[in-house]
């Protein structure tokens, strides 16, 4: 049975400072492998082990990556810890609720390959997850190999975040994903995010030299099937770990104005210095973003994707709440019945 330090595992002082004095030594910790649909795969100092969760707390609410106290007499979770980061979005579907996709997270790999599959108003939804997370994104722009220019891919990147650190590779080649190690040490945790057929696959498999099965693409529009079905976690031939993750063509953002705002940290600050609070930025006057727009110092087109997705944000983080609201009625309501029989 592999075993494994805390350290090499991500733990760190940030965990440490959250456990009791009665916790220590008494709850080992373990980071979360694998979420099932009634327990959960977790690694330990001594090796791998499956835990059930306690009452009232379900694997919706846990992630991979995660921290959680073990209640070694039972096998089961005594308590989950608090995060450093957590990348999550709307479930995908007609469910209104919130997915967690990674947790403990330092950086967010955002692959996206130099062909047809490119699209920019993709990528600033991965960095507003980022952002919002609190984890640093870093582009991986795969398929080196087939492209014969890729300044295009560049220039485009550093329209969107000139800040953000960009990776160009064949992801086949394990001496190019050489250029990813300083995010991959001992003790580090990457995620890696993108649509399907970008390589993503691929690069998790020449990143942690373990064979993740992959699908073909449809090479008249670069699109893939998802390979990847459920978050997993990966060692890393670096010493760190990666959480490789489904294909996400639709990233449907909930709750993380805060990350939509810093991706759009220009607009985001003319629209602070708007004549009115509530501002639309269409006709209104002393309205900074327009202004800005009239002189040609912002682009109509980025407005338009900032306000598309702040209003998605929105829509969708109220659908959350007033589904969490209607769910805890309903379990007010039950309770009450159960009552009343028992009288």
């Amino acid at each position: 049975m592999t075993q494994h330090s805390l350290s090499s595992l991500g733990w760190s002082a940030d965990f440490l400072r959250q456990l009791a004095i009665d916790e220590i030594g008494v709850l080992p910790p373990a980071r979360v492998s694998a979420v099932h649909r009634d327990r959960l795969d977790v690694l330990t100092e001594t090796g791998s082990m499956s835990l059930h969760l306690p009452p009232g707390l379900t694997t919706g609410e846990v992630a991979v990556g995660d921290w959680v106290l073990v209640d070694p007499d039972r096998a089961r979770v005594a308590r989950v810890l608090d995060r450093k980061s957590l990348l999550h979005r709307r479930a995908a579907g007609v469910d209104a609720r919130d997915q967690l996709i990674a947790a403990n997270v330092d950086t967010l790999f955002i692959a996206t390959s130099m062909n047809a599959d490119f699209n920019p108003a993709r990528l600033e939804r991965y960095l507003a997850l980022a952002y919002d997370g609190g984890v640093a994104p870093v582009f991986v722009l795969t398929k080196a190999d087939l492209c014969d220019d890729p300044a295009p891919f560049h220039a485009a990147l550093r329209q969107i975040a000139a800040a953000v650190p960009v990776v160009t590779l064949d992801a086949r080649d394990g001496t190019t994903v050489l250029a990813l190690a300083d995010w991959c040490g001992p003790g580090q945790t990457v995620a890696l995010l993108g649509s399907s057929g970008v390589g993503k696959s691929t690069l998790a498999t020449t990143l942690t030299g373990a064979e993740i099965a992959t699908q073909g693409i449809r090479e008249d529009d670069a699109k893939g099937r998802h390979t990847t079905t459920s978050r997993e976690f990966h060692p890393l031939a670096q010493g760190g770990w990666l959480i490789d993750t489904p294909g996400m063509r639709a990233l449907r953002l909930a709750g993380v104005e805060a990350g939509i705002d810093a991706v759009f940290d220009d607009i985001a600050e003319l629209a602070g210095q708007c004549r009115f609070s509530d501002c639309q930025h269409e006709s209104e006057p002393g309205c900074a973003v327009q202004a800005a727009i009239t002189t040609g110092a912002l682009d109509p087109d980025r407005l338009g994707r900032w306000q598309k997705l702040r209003r998605e944000d929105a829509r969708n983080a109220r659908s959350i709440a007033e589904a969490h609201a209607h769910d805890r009625a309903f379990g007010r309501m039950i309770k009450q019945v159960m009552k009343d029989k028992r009288r």
